[in-house]
């Protein structure tokens, strides 16, 4: 909070702030959606969802009003924002929602009867919900998560005309398909791999730290319709017995694995009618993008913005810092996603007197050749994720790796010191970027 104040009176000012009762969470939320509400009109937009906890227990000894996370020992809470991503030019729209929510009660005995209303999996559906609610103007709205959204009921409550699921399943559910004679049940997973490979396709695929190498993946594709029966653990009473969606499995080529790297192996769900393998080939891309959300996640803690480290003393102010962190972290990652080009404007995420700062200070970053200018349109986000690139230390070259969420964090730090000062230098009252 000193340093976010700048000195004493604005570590006072901010204190006040996130003190004050009638500055609630939900108002926050609101306000940190409201870029994706404007976004999103008639697009089709990837609304992806996932959860990650905050842990505090380096500092239980002086934080009040906290539950325990995953592990069951330490304090923290949990935070589960959905994403909104353009799914034709893949830009980050904004934050559709955020869900937070702290662990006090042991799990009950009983859980697994419980109705899905009463369970911290409901979060998968009302998220998916308010996000639908939120984005209003989108002409097509798609619900990416991993496995642990596979719900029953959310797999039957959320699809309409306008709101679709792609799900990476994880039970292998009970399916209704043409049966002679006696042959047993098949289930989903089973029924997917007897299916014929419908195609193959390679995908360059991201290192992801102690997990996988990158490379260009081989991926054979299976597809086809599929009627999943409801389980018989469903509490939902109402639930219809059956749903109809599409099944995708994507496995890789044994040939194209690197190492010890574990293949490729997914299994999708989706309500989106996949009858080619082209339309297959783009639920696996949408499904991909979920991979932003990690890197939300990877800005907001120790690699970025740190906030696991902040000193405030009570579960209250630490739920509304983590709202306007995640706001900070998402504008990390609109600028990361806006370093290839795009058509979204700088205003996406730079006021004006920010964008006039950005048209002094990107000659200065340019080299004098061609291939250290900056190649963007002038005020276009793009062109303003290639400055704030530099500014964290990427050289500028387009054979040089691309800059990812924690150069764009560090350039976007030294932009946030570079303009107090210019402001201050023309006479300006000193405020706080956002």
């Amino acid at each position: 909070m000193r340093r976010l104040g700048q000195g004493r009176a604005g570590e006072v000012r901010f204190g006040r702030f996130m003190s004050n009762a009638r500055v609630t969470v939900g108002q926050l939320i609101q306000g940190v959606c409201e870029p994706a509400i404007i976004g999103c009109e008639g697009r089709h937009v990837l609304a992806i969802q996932d959860t990650t906890e905050l842990n505090y227990q380096a500092h239980s000894q002086r934080v009040s009003g906290l539950g325990r996370v995953g592990n069951g020992v330490d304090a923290g809470l949990f935070l589960h924002p959905v994403l909104a991503v353009d799914a034709e030019e893949g830009s980050c729209l904004g934050l559709a929602h955020v869900h937070l929510w702290q662990r006090t009660q042991p799990k009950a005995v009983n859980y697994r009867k419980l109705p899905v209303e009463d369970k911290e999996s409901m979060r998968w559906i009302s998220a998916a919900e308010s996000a639908r609610q939120r984005l209003s103007g989108a002409a097509t709205l798609t619900v990416v998560a991993d496995r642990e959204s596979d719900i029953y009921e959310l797999l039957a409550r959320l699809p309409d005309e306008r709101t679709h699921l792609l799900v990476r399943a994880s039970q292998d559910r009970a399916v209704d398909v043409d049966i002679e004679g006696d042959a047993p049940a098949q289930t989903l997973f089973e029924w997917l791999s007897g299916l014929p490979v419908q195609g193959s396709y390679e995908v360059q695929l991201p290192a992801i730290a102690g997990k996988r190498s990158a490379h260009t993946a081989l991926l054979q594709v299976r597809f086809s319709p599929v009627t999943i029966k409801r389980p018989r653990s469903c509490s939902d009473g109402a639930a219809p017995a059956c749903v109809q969606l599409w099944a995708i499995e994507v496995i890789e080529d044994a040939a194209s694995v690197v190492g010890t790297d574990k293949p490729i192996h997914w299994r999708l769900l989706t309500s989106h009618a996949v009858d080619t393998l082209e339309m297959a080939r783009r639920c696996v891309g949408w499904y991909q993008q979920r991979w932003h959300i990690e890197q939300l996640f990877r800005t907001l803690k120790s690699q970025g913005l740190d906030i696991e480290s902040s000193l405030l003393e009570t579960g209250q102010k630490l739920e509304k810092l983590a709202v306007l962190a995640l706001s900070a972290a998402t504008r990390v990652m609109q600028l990361t996603l806006a370093r290839d080009g795009g058509t979204r404007p700088a205003s996406d995420a730079f006021d004006a007197q920010e964008i006039e700062l950005l048209h002094q200070l990107t000659p200065t970053l340019e080299g004098k050749t061609d291939k250290q200018k900056n190649p963007h349109s002038p005020a276009s986000l793009s062109w303003a994720a290639w400055s704030i690139a530099r500014l964290g230390g990427w050289k500028g070259y387009a054979s040089e790796r691309k800059p990812g969420p924690i150069t764009m964090s560090n350039g976007l730090k030294d932009f946030i010191a570079i303009y107090h000062g210019w402001n201050l230098g023309r006479g300006g009252r000193d405020v706080c970027i956002r």
